[in-house]
Parts: C-alpha cells; structure tokens; sequence
C-alpha cells in the first residue's frame, strides 16, 4: 500500500501452528508502508491455532479498550500426563494409567466445571511476579510463584472420547488459560492431563470463520487490502460499543 491516507482497521487472520503471534504480526507488517503501526489484541501460544485480532496504523490504539472480551475454543486434551507447560510442547512431568472413562463420565465432569474456577496461572506464561513473567522463572529453574487466577466458564462439552484424546468445546471468560483448565480435569480424574491441540473460534463478536489463513492475507493486493481495512472499520466501530466494561 502507498500513498493517500496511512493504512487503518482491523484484520482477521487464523494463526498457522508453530508461529507465535508476534511472528504473524511481523509478516503482516511487511505489507505495510514502513513505520506502519501493527499489533494484536491478544496472544496465542505458539502450539495453538485460530482467531488473532490484528489492529492496524491509528487502529492500534483500540488495542486496550477491545480487552476483556468473552472467548471460545475447540481442541484436544491428552489425559494419562502432564507437563510442565501444560501442553504436549512441555516435558513430561508425570504419567498415570487412565481410567475406564465414558463419553457421559467425561461431559458430566466438564459440566461440574461450568461457573467461576479458581487456577493457578501456568508456569510458562506471561502473568507476572514482582515484575517478572512467570516463565522467566521457570527457565531459570526458579521457584515459580503461585499466582491465582479467577475464570468464568459459561460452557464447556466433550465433543468425542478416543482415548486418551478427549476433544472439547470451551466458552470462558478473557484470562482463562485452557492449559491450567486441563489440568484441573486431570486432578479431577486422578491421572493427569494437558493440552494437545487447541483452535481459538471467538473473542467476543469477532469469529474465526471471517479470519484469513496467513498466506491468503499476506497475497492480497493493495486494492483488496486496502478495501478489506476499510470495511473492518465499522465493525471495530460496534465492536467498542459492546466491548466490556463501556
């Protein structure tokens, strides 16, 4: 894009695994002109995939008034481990036999977990301490503070059981970590969990099935680009007005 007036809206890009949301920021910011501003409005870990909220030029400083919002996410929890990052990137930490477990047994126990759940943070997250992120201590092999964290879970279904994979569909508050949910369904069970797969589907009104793949986004054309920008505007635009805490 050059010329005229300097690049603004939002793009809806579904994150490929493997990249983290500052690596897809980064090739986005590539179809910019230089000094173009480009951030998003909230992190997914590396192994996971789906919505990220891409905000662009003057855009960006919405980025803190579109916090909060509500999300949903599908995905795949191993049972019979646990990590010390809480998903299958980690190094296992423990291993138990699991129990003979149904399809019904496994959604009465996401069911019993619906309403407000108190978690520690996980150890390899950017939560912080004094300062420090808390995965600073754990690379340091450092003592990891225990920080508490309060997430509401609106909804949460077993979708299929072949064990020991148990795929799900979550509805939560902003700030739940899907990994400490995990493994509070392994203590649950008595034989350990952690995240194998995870997809963000939602942050609040914004949907994954109007997100662009990476490489679909960063083909666009100037013109496609420029008119795909500016038809997101009116949608950040009743995004702020139901944003949370307005």
């Amino acid at each position: 894009m050059t010329g005229g007036a300097p690049a603004a809206g939002m793009l809806l890009v579904d994150k490929p695994k493997d990249w983290t949301s500052h690596d897809v920021v980064a090739v986005l910011r590539r179809l910019f002109p230089r000094a173009t501003k480009v951030g998003h409005t909230g992190t997914l870990d590396p192994m996971a995939t789906g919505l990220l909220v891409v905000l662009i030029g003057p855009c960006t400083r919405l980025q803190a008034r579109l916090q909060g919002f509500d999300k949903t996410y599908s995905g795949d929890i191993r049972l019979g481990v646990r990590t010390d990052t809480g998903d299958v990137t980690g190094k296992i930490a423990a291993e138990k036999p699991v129990p003979a477990l149904s399809l019904e047994r496994l959604s009465a126990e996401l069911s019993a977990l619906v309403g407000t759940v108190e978690t520690p943070a996980p150890a390899y997250s950017a939560v912080k301490h004094k300062g420090r992120a808390l995965y600073h201590y754990a690379r340091a092999g450092e003592e990891i503070p225990v920080k508490p964290r309060t997430a509401k879970i609106y909804s949460w279904s077993a979708l299929a059981w072949n064990p020991p994979e148990l795929a799900h569909r979550l509805s939560c508050s902003s700030g739940t970590y899907v990994r400490s949910l995990a493994e509070l369904l392994g203590e649950r069970l008595g034989c350990g969990a952690t995240v194998s797969a995870l997809r963000r589907e939602s942050v609040g009104p914004f949907s994954l099935a109007d997100a662009l793949a990476l490489d679909a986004a960063r083909a666009l054309s100037p013109a496609d680009l420029a008119a795909r920008l500016a038809a997101s505007l009116p949608v950040l635009d009743r995004a702020l007005k139901a944003a949370p805490g307005r």
